[in-house]
């Protein structure tokens, strides 16, 4: 087989455009899945009898369990070929988007959802490489402009079908979805892109590096989606957590800086612009992201939008994301990419800006706007980012500098999510505590009696406006805080060095 797979030529005619339409849509399938659960979140926590601030383990989980898997696909498609690789993640993928639609709990969901992001962490990496070795060479560009457009349209689609699927029929079937879509690409893998395997090696991995790395990234997971139920180190089990945490991570970095072949080659942080470049990436992309889960909780259990109107809210952000691509494309090889990288996060900080002035009137377009103006400036971190970080890097090192870039960036936004829900939660219950001594007072109280309203139903406004407010003033703290964490990440991508060496197409993953 290997013998085979070495002299394989790219494919030609209806053969290609099977197996390339075969690779976007999976692609377009896994990056969906990171968006769509996003507006549900309200849904499922209300079907299952959790807060919303359990729910958004349901998007913590998945994210996690594809930033620890990722790192894997290197060794996982060398040792078993890629095309086999890809067809055996896209069926789990299937199974476990079924075991999820079919979850009764809490519990049950956040494992499957484990279980979904373990098989489909490789896939989006896995698509770009068989993309790459399918189509000739010269028209890899059109493969990768492909591959990019369903990369950059899933996450505008997916809070809309998500929110649709949702409010239409049932949570359940934002995962359900998933299945005839899954059957189809592992049957293509199958019949078009197996004569596209690549050859397999004896390969060993490195049990202990990702031993290690499951138990300090799962512990400090668990305690930023627990740790505000159960009043963080005032419980003996966070504690411990904590510990096993720091332990972990400690062993973790000292035997990946001495391991030959490590799971996460750290060594490519001796190079200043590669970590000054994900420093910044994994600030602003963490503190974006994790706006991306809050606005359509606040959405929808403040402002009473359904799941439909806040995927059209949220997915205003994609237009902008598209639109401008292609134009910062262009400027990449002609200006500073510091420079880009600084204007579209300082963008980022100003929409921030614009968010925290949000009330509970806001009508859909004041609410909208910032989000397509978001947008616009995401293009101009995200590319020009990947140019300063892997352009830092020896030649030999871009590989596993794009799976270290692809793993924190991923890293950042699960954790950048449960850190803002939890400080989300804090500040509401500071808000709360200080209007409720203004609505409780004998002017307030007496206004509403003289309208008519009886007592009970003067506490039931005095308490719905509490609720409303409190949860707007802390959703516009977060905004505040959310600018200036865009202003730092803007601010470190300097101690960064100007790129020397161009990047080819694909390289970032």
């Amino acid at each position: 087989m290997a013998d085979t797979a070495e002299e394989f030529t790219p494919l030609k005619g209806a053969a290609l455009v099977v197996a390339g339409a075969i690779l976007a849509l999976s692609n377009f399938m896994v990056v969906l899945d990171t968006t769509i659960a996003n507006v549900s979140v309200a849904h499922i926590a209300g079907a299952l009898g959790i807060s919303s601030s359990q729910g958004t383990w349901i998007i913590t989980s998945y994210a996690v369990a594809e930033a620890i898997c990722v790192p894997l696909t290197g060794w996982l498609a060398g040792r078993f070929g890629t095309v086999r690789t890809f067809m055996f993640g896209m069926i789990g993928f299937g199974v476990f988007s079924t075991l999820c639609g079919m979850s009764s709990s809490l519990g049950m969901l956040v494992a499957f959802r484990i279980g979904q992001g373990l098989c489909g962490g490789p896939l989006m990496p896995l698509s770009q490489t068989l993309l790459m070795r399918i189509f000739p060479k010269h028209l890899q560009g059109q493969a990768m402009g492909l591959w990019a457009m369903t990369t950059v349209i899933a996450p505008i689609l997916g809070p809309i079908l998500g929110g649709t699927i949702s409010d239409s029929w049932s949570w359940h079937w934002i995962f359900f979805i998933n299945i005839p879509v899954a059957a189809l690409c592992a049957f293509g893998a199958v019949r078009v892109l197996g004569q596209a395997e690549t050859p397999t090696f004896k390969m060993r991995v490195d049990t202990i590096g990702l031993a290690l790395m499951v138990v300090w990234i799962g512990a400090l997971q668990i305690i930023l989606d627990i740790g505000r139920e159960h009043d963080w180190f005032g419980d003996s089990k966070i504690v411990i957590l904590a510990i096993v945490a720091l332990i972990g991570f400690a062993l973790f970095m000292a035997w990946e800086l001495t391991e030959k072949q490590p799971i996460v080659n750290l060594r490519v942080f001796r190079h200043r612009g590669f970590s000054a470049a994900v420093l910044s990436l994994s600030l602003a992309f963490g503190t974006m992201f994790s706006a991306v889960v809050l606005i359509p909780q606040w959405l929808q259990t403040n402002l009473g939008y359904t799941a439909t109107d806040a995927g059209y809210v949220t997915a205003f952000m994609g237009v902008g994301a598209v639109i401008m691509s292609p134009i910062v494309g262009k400027l990449s090889g002609k200006v500073d990419p510091r420079l880009l990288v600084t204007f579209g996060i300082l963008w980022l900080a100003l929409t921030s800006l614009f968010r925290a002035q949000w009330t509970t009137g806001a009508d859909f377009w004041t609410l909208a706007f910032p989000q397509m103006m978001q947008g616009i400036g995401m293009p101009f971190f995200f590319i020009p980012l990947t140019t300063i970080a892997l352009s830092a890097v020896d030649p030999e090192e871009t590989a596993s500098a794009a799976g270290v870039m692809s793993f924190l960036r991923t890293m950042a936004g699960a954790i950048g999510t449960s850190v803002t829900t939890t400080m989300w939660a804090n500040n509401a219950t500071r808000a709360r505590s200080e209007i409720v001594g203004t609505l409780h007072t004998d002017p307030a109280s007496q206004t509403l009696e003289g309208a008519g309203f009886s007592l009970d139903q003067v506490r039931g406004i005095v308490e719905q406006t509490v609720q409303q407010e409190s949860l707007t003033l802390a959703i516009n703290q977060m905004f505040l805080l959310s600018a200036a964490a865009f202003v730092v990440a803007a601010a470190a991508v300097w101690f960064a060095p100007r790129p020397k060496r161009a990047i080819e197409a694909g390289a970032a993953h």
